[in-house]
């Protein structure tokens, strides 16, 4: 068994979801030494937060930025208000999808379905760039 942990810099990127699926993958690139494992990614912040969900359709990360915004809109009488009107709605998204997420690795490649893809969620209007520890765990291949 193997473990392999590699913190990667995000670019700041406009609120909203986008795909880092590739950029996770080229920033690990002990994944294809894995047979069978798991790879977790963490964000290290608390306005930010990963998902999957359909990597296909451009519709989908607009669609999911609209429900995040519905569910939790700045113009509710939040108490934290210091940072902006943008910030504990911010805190609320990032609660609710949640810090992490964990993905099958299978014969060097994440066991990914056909449409998934990992998203950072940027709840923020200028969020800044952003971190991310990922960890693989796993057997790797006997070479």
């Amino acid at each position: 068994m193997a473990w392999f942990q590699q913190q990667i810099r995000l670019d700041a990127k406009p609120r909203g979801f986008h795909l880092i699926t590739d950029r996770i993958v080229a920033e690990m690139p002990e994944i294809a030494d894995v047979r069978v494992g798991l790879l977790h990614a963490f964000i290290m912040h608390t306005s930010a937060s990963l998902t999957i969900n359909e990597n296909a359709d451009p519709d989908v990360p607009i669609d999911m930025e609209s429900a995040v915004n519905a569910i939790a809109p700045e113009n509710f009488p939040y108490r934290h208000t210091i940072e902006g009107p943008d910030d504990m709605p911010a805190h609320v998204k990032a609660s609710l999808l949640g810090a992490s997420v964990t993905v099958p690795v299978h014969e060097g490649r994440l066991a990914l379905g056909t449409w998934q893809g990992i998203y950072l969620c940027e709840h923020r209007d200028a969020g800044g760039h952003r971190r991310l520890i990922a960890t693989l765990h796993g057997e790797t291949f006997d070479r």
